[in-house]
């Protein structure tokens, strides 16, 4: 079982000592949120500049809003960091549902499942050296993975889950062991229908805090801010998991369930955090 970290938004200029810490671990993958309308650092921009200061660990958005970004550059940028990071890039793809955000990126929020899967079919053609169309020829550079970064996808309906067998490599799963097991099995039924071959890759997500009780408030405040929009903060907020105990837990329930990696997802500062989840593991 790899397990990841999941990166705090709150301060850009600490990402830096998260990485390290966490490639110095026994960390597998670093994940970054996406969002455009809020104090976040653009994530592609933010891992180009993390998997330079690292050596190992994967660098993965979690999930990236595709339908707010130009089809061709985005295929050019995901090309160009895989490429300069040797296959380290794992694209994690979403469609999001802040209204703010679409509107000032200039897309309808009520388009943007087909947007997706129409964006999807150019970044494979353009991964795999086609040309682009339309009297344009090929946009390099080609990726380090043939045909392209890894893509998952994250979503919980049944066309989010028919678009990992569809036209991607995985599944990003940001629910409780309870729910993920059905979504896991949705997903592999997806993929046979689909006649892909072996199996789709499952990654997990938990949030947690560990540290002092300053900490676990801090991550809790922070959470609660970006999820605000939902009108069900609250309720999330309460599922992060705060003791080693419970972090251990979860972990052994998603394993049981068949993922292949482990989000920690982390929204408090503390970068000491990762050296205690490296302890926790």
């Amino acid at each position: 079982m790899n397990v990841g970290i999941g990166l705090p938004i709150g301060d850009p200029a600490l990402l830096l000592d998260w990485a390290r810490r966490a490639d110095a671990g026994p960390f597998s993958t670093l994940g970054l949120l996406d969002r455009l309308v809020f104090d976040n650092p653009e994530p592609l921009v933010a891992l180009a500049v993390l998997a330079g200061a690292t050596s190992r660990v994967r660098v993965q958005t979690e999930v990236l809003l595709a339908p707010l970004r130009d089809t061709a550059l985005l295929a050019k940028q995901a090309a160009t960091l895989d490429r300069m990071t040797g296959g380290r890039l794992v694209l994690g793809l979403g469609i999001g549902g802040r209204e703010d955000d679409h509107r000032v990126a200039g897309v309808d929020l009520r388009t943007r499942g087909r947007r997706l899967d129409g964006q999807l079919a150019v970044l494979r053609r353009v991964w795999a050296g086609e040309p682009y169309g339309d009297g344009a020829g090929p946009i390099g550079p080609a990726p380090a993975r043939t045909g392209g970064p890894e893509v998952l996808f994250g979503g919980f309906k049944p066309v989010a889950l028919e678009r990992v067998a569809r036209w991607g490599d995985g599944f990003l799963a940001a629910a409780a062991p309870s729910r993920a097991g059905g979504l896991f099995d949705t997903v592999r039924t997806f993929w046979k229908e689909y006649g892909r071959e072996g199996e789709p890759r499952i990654v997990a997500q938990v949030n947690v805090a560990l540290g002092s009780p300053a900490v676990v408030e801090d991550a809790r405040a922070r959470m609660r801010a970006y999820y605000a929009f939902t009108g069900t903060a609250d309720r999330m907020v309460a599922g992060m998991l705060t003791t080693p105990g419970e972090i251990r837990d979860a972990i052994a329930a998603f394993a049981d369930l068949g993922a292949d990696e482990v989000m920690l997802y982390c929204y408090g500062l503390d970068p000491a955090q990762v050296d205690r989840l490296a302890d926790v593991l």
